[in-house]
This record gives C-alpha cells, sequence and structure tokens, in this order.
C-alpha cells in the first residue's frame, strides 16, 4: 500500500510544502500567525537504512543530553570498530558489563542486546517493511522491543520515514509551542492538543515542526 509522505526514500521532498503550509494556516488563523513569523517549512530528514541503527541511536539518546548521547556514541563506535554504529552481531553478542565501558548505562546495555539479538533473529522489520506499514502499525511494530515507546517512534516516523500526520502529543517542545501559540496559562492536555489537531490533518507533522519553533521564538 503506498503511503503519502513528506519525503521519499532519498529524503527528498515529496510533496509542496508551500501547498501544505498554506492549507495549515487556512484552517487554523493562529497557526497561521505562527507559520508566517517562523518562515518556510525546512525539516531535514534522514532516510531510513537500517531500522536496528535508528532504533539503537534513539536508546542512546534518551533522557540525555545531545552531547552526552554523541560521547557515548563515539565510545560506543570506538570500542566495536564502527563507523556507523555497531553491528547487531557483535551487540548481540555483548554483555552489559562490556557496553558500560562506552558509558552506556544498564537498562539501555540490555535493551541495546536484546534489539541487536533479536535483529539477528529476523524479528525486527526492515525498512522496505516499515515503509508498507500505517503508521500505528509501525508503533505497534517496534514498541515490542526493549526500551523502545511510542515517542521513539513517532519521531523515526516524522524524522527518518517522511510521515506527514504525526503529532506527538507527549512531546514537551511540542507541549510547550502549543501553550506559547495559543495564548495558554499551562501546558494542554493531550486531548486538548488533539482536538485542536484536528484541524491539521493530514499535515500534523508540520504543524509540530512548528510548534518547535515556537519555542525558539
Amino acid at each position: 500500500m503506498k503511503h503519502v509522505v513528506l519525503f521519499d526514500r532519498r529524503g527528498k521532498p515529496a510533496l509542496d510544502w508551500a501547498v501544505a503550509t498554506r492549507n495549515l494556516a487556512r484552517a487554523d488563523d493562529e497557526l497561521g500567525k505562527l507559520i508566517k513569523r517562523v518562515g518556510p517549512f525546512a525539516l531535514a530528514p534522514r532516510p531510513l537504512t537500517s531500522v536496528y541503527e535508528a532504533l539503537g541511536t534513539a536508546i542512546l539518546r534518551q533522557q540525555v543530553s545531545g552531547a552526552a548521547a554523541d560521547a557515548i556514541h563515539r565510545k560506543l563506535n570506538a570500542q566495536y570498530d564502527a563507523s556507523r554504529f555497531p553491528d547487531a552481531e557483535r551487540i548481540a553478542r555483548a554483555t552489559a558489563e562490556e557496553l558500560r565501558k562506552a558509558g552506556v548505562s544498564g537498562s539501555k546495555a540490555r535493551s541495546l542486546i536484546e534489539l541487536a539479538q533479536k535483529t539477528d533473529a529476523g524479528e525486527v522489520p526492515d525498512p522496505k517493511a516499515l515503509h508498507l506499514l500505517h503508521d500505528d502499525a509501525v508503533v505497534d511494530a517496534l514498541t515490542v522491543h526493549r526500551g523502545i515507546g511510542r515517542w521513539t517512534v513517532e519521531m523515526l516516523l516524522m524524522f527518518r520515514m517522511g510521515r506527514p500526520d504525526v503529532f506527538p502529543v507527549d512531546d514537551y517542545g511540542v507541549k510547550k509551542g502549543f501553550q506559547l501559540t495559543f495564548g495558554m496559562k499551562k501546558l494542554p492536555h493531550k486531548t486538548t492538543m488533539l482536538r485542536r489537531a484536528e484541524r491539521w490533518r493530514p499535515f500534523r507533522t508540520i504543524a509540530a515542526w512548528y510548534m518547535w519553533r515556537a519555542c525558539e521564538l
């Protein structure tokens, strides 16, 4: 089944973003004002070439700063003589103690090892298989793995698979941007966000990107 995407599998634009943002602005005056302040949509995707690598990198980046995650990633690559991410075959045979030498926490080490073992066993879908699934089916397929929650998969859907209608209501930046954009005194409840976002379909990924930009403004 063919899906509408923001980007093709090479990371090239697959939709007319100017038309999409104009549609969003017409659907919601307040969002339209934010779009006008921020300017053109400019998300920079990376093509999904390895689900194991994408999820492994996401695990490393959980609950730490970007700089800290990058440092751990470099140490892990150096430890296993890898250029992008250590091979699943090697991590599947590793111990948590070995991974902790690179600064990986115990819980993350166990998640990485289990992910690598399931990848070796053919239990992790490849990119081609994932691209055939609807968004919710991708979430269901990947959140069965230890250490992978809905937010992690939503980021993969947006930034690696180019899906246009993802709205991560549990993301703090999206919540804060929503609060600022619509003049709310407190962070919004997800029900409020989802109700408003109905008018943004089928381009909620673009709207979420503008919520992040609202925080920068």
